[in-house]
């Protein structure tokens, strides 16, 4: 069985932050891209329709394949992608131009994410949760420091001198090719083979139970991505205030996220992945609508405990999916981390609905009632909690 190496998860974790920059930064740019273009709301939408589908709901697609071989090359080449197709954006005057370079960033940020997830679980030893939440955080920190990123390059330097956001991928390409041959190496096959053999089978409804996990990650997706969305067009569009503000305030939020991923994750393994789950929804509810009654350092500290709750469970959720399907952790890691997340971006595409027809504040306020369903849906989950390889206990 392989060690914990904290080394190989750092470098993969660094990855992961470099990929999910790109992913963030999109909503940010937005108001940009609809200015320049003369969008409309739903146009947007569109646009973060695109992103979503191609950067997530595929993933499942390239987890199968990585199931059936190793593909460890999508680590530098979906990295690099992301980056290109992003840091282009700023260039087309077309929008069907726009809607490709979106599409073939979503494609390395699909490809990267199964196979990034896959390789981590690998080198986590015994230590499952710690491991992956290492992964994990970097793409929390990656999503935080996406928008923040995006904001300061064109309030400083302007929307033109967006290509200089590609500079973290190339990095990445650099060093993952010094790690090379310890990120691919052959072992992982054998590895694969010997948990086969301890793994649990797949249990009575294992599918209704990772089906309800899939629709409460979409419902915390959705939640996510639209206040990622619809706080700058609240703020930049709505108000007409200063960008870098609205930046900020997203990066609160999902800064608030990295914390409670790496935070969250021993709570989860005390308190039971189930009972932690919904209780991360449940307080997501109440907090939500604070940010619309606070204003100031208060409105700042609010979305900081609104990520810290409500992104928390994003490695737990991702765990009880390869709990659930241990022989098929690509799928499980793509259902996951792709379409269950995607889904929740598309539905952010009724947000730009909503606000076409009744104003961006309406939009935004909308946005409530989904922790509450997601707590709904997690009560009804029925889930094993595993106390280690092989063995499982009912809460």
């Amino acid at each position: 069985m392989s060690k914990f190496n904290l080394k190989i998860l750092m470098v993969l974790s660094l990855g992961h932050l470099v990929t999910d920059i790109y992913q963030s930064a999109l909503p940010a740019i937005l108001p940009f891209l609809k200015e320049n273009l003369s969008l409309s709301y739903t146009m947007a939408g569109v646009i973060l329709m695109a992103a979503n589908f191609t950067s997530s709901l595929v993933q499942p697609l390239f987890g199968y394949l990585s199931d059936k071989q190793e593909k460890a090359f999508l680590l530098p080449f979906g990295c690099l992608c992301a980056g290109a197709g992003f840091s282009l954006l700023s260039f087309p005057s077309s929008y069907a131009l726009v809607l490709a370079l979106v599409i073939v960033s979503g494609f390395g940020i699909a490809s990267y994410h199964p196979e990034g997830y896959k390789t981590a679980h690998f080198f986590t030893g015994e230590k499952r949760v710690t491991g992956m939440a290492i992964f994990s955080v970097g793409g929390n920190l990656g999503f935080a420091l996406g928008p923040i990123i995006a904001i300061y390059i064109i309030k400083y330097m302007g929307f033109s001198s967006l290509p200089v956001i590609i500079i973290p991928s190339v990095a990445f390409v650099a060093i993952i090719i010094f790690y090379w041959r310890a990120i691919s190496i052959t072992e992982i096959k054998r590895e694969r083979a010997a948990r086969g053999e301890v793994a649990r089978g797949r249990q009575k409804g294992a599918y209704i139970s990772l089906s309800i996990v899939i629709a409460v990650v979409i419902m915390r997706s959705w939640t996510q991505m639209g206040l990622m969305s619809y706080i700058p067009f609240y703020y930049i569009n709505h108000l007409k205030g200063d960008p870098l503000y609205a930046g900020k305030l997203v990066f609160v939020l999902l800064l608030g996220g990295v914390i409670g991923t790496l935070g969250g994750a021993p709570l989860a393994d005390r308190w039971g992945h189930k009972r932690y789950l919904m209780l991360s929804m449940f307080a997501s509810s109440l907090i939500l609508p604070l940010i619309f009654v606070v204003d100031g350092y208060m409105l700042f500290l609010v979305l900081g405990f609104l990520g810290m709750t409500l992104i928390s469970t994003f490695t737990v959720t991702v765990v009880m999916a390869q709990q659930l399907l241990p022989k098929n952790l690509g799928v499980a890691s793509g259902l996951m981390v792709g379409f269950a997340i995607g889904a929740g971006g598309i539905c952010v595409t009724l947000l730009g609905v909503i606000a076409d027809h009744f104003g961006v504040p309406v939009a935004l306020k909308s946005i409530m009632i989904l922790p509450a369903a997601g707590f709904l849906l997690s009560t009804l989950l029925r889930y094993p909690e595993y106390n280690k390889i092989g063995t499982t206990a009912e809460p």
